[in-house]
């Protein structure tokens, strides 16, 4: 019987890597999207009409109710969640002394509390069937820090020590709950920055280059396999030897 993914986030960049990825898998696969439902609903398409069973689903992971909503109507048209992918993010770049409470709000509530709310909804499901896969999506900045990106590293540093904590808490439900960190990845996050500005970030990374959607969504992909079925409470770097 197949497994069910759900992926917030899951339009474009790491996220639509990671869904085309665990369609490949042999996963139904949720797109939860926010702002972007063109893209969303063509992914969709795209990935249908080569045969997989996905659907597309508008959700505001920092509303506790729209999320509540979500995982129903997953339920609804595929009978339950086996892993949840926290992939839904957004950044902010700036001097910390400037930040504003709305900017640090905003932040938080949809990389840090998205998450918890994602996570709570989904070990509902997951503890009912004793089992499951929960994968958050993190960044290198959570666990080094950056420069104008406090706020970004504080929200990512979080899902950190969450992922952590729910790796114990669960792992006698046979529940296991790891993170992805990221380094540079060639995505819209990057688009602020110029040429010059990328060559020389590149120049810090030992590889030489940004990674790729689909290097990240390979992590992904292994963390909800059977292969993975005693690894618990990890941090997966994926960032070319930066850290």
């Amino acid at each position: 019987m197949k497994k069910t993914a759900l992926v917030t986030g899951g339009s474009r960049g790491i996220g639509a890597a990671v869904v085309r990825k665990l369609c490949l898998d042999g996963f139904r696969v949720a797109i939860n999207y926010n702002l972007s439902e063109q893209r969303a609903n063509d992914l969709c398409s795209e990935l249908c009409s080569e045969g997989f069973e996905v659907i597309a689903l508008k959700c505001d992971v920092s509303s506790p109710d729209e999320v509540k909503r979500l995982f129903a109507e997953i339920n609804k048209a595929f009978g339950g969640i086996d892993v949840l992918v926290n992939n839904a993010g957004i950044s902010l770049w700036g001097l910390f002394d400037e930040t504003t409470d709305a900017q640090w709000n905003e932040v938080i509530d949809i990389n840090l509390k998205g998450t918890f709310n994602c996570c709570r909804e989904a070990l509902a499901y997951m503890l009912s069937e004793k089992q499951g896969r929960i994968i958050n999506i993190s960044s290198v900045w959570g666990q080094t820090g950056a420069s104008c990106e406090a706020v970004y590293s504080a929200s990512k540093a979080g899902i950190i020590g969450l992922t952590k904590a729910l790796a114990k808490e669960y792992a006698p439900s046979n529940i296991t709950v790891n993170c992805v960190s990221p380094g540079v990845i060639e995505t819209d996050m990057m688009n602020r920055f110029s040429t010059e500005e990328k060559e020389a970030i590149c120049e810090d990374i030992p590889f030489g280059r940004m990674g790729t959607p689909e290097e990240v969504a390979s992590a992904v992909s292994f963390f909800a396999s059977e292969q993975a079925c005693y690894i618990t409470g990890q941090v997966l770097g994926v960032n070319g030897g930066l850290v």
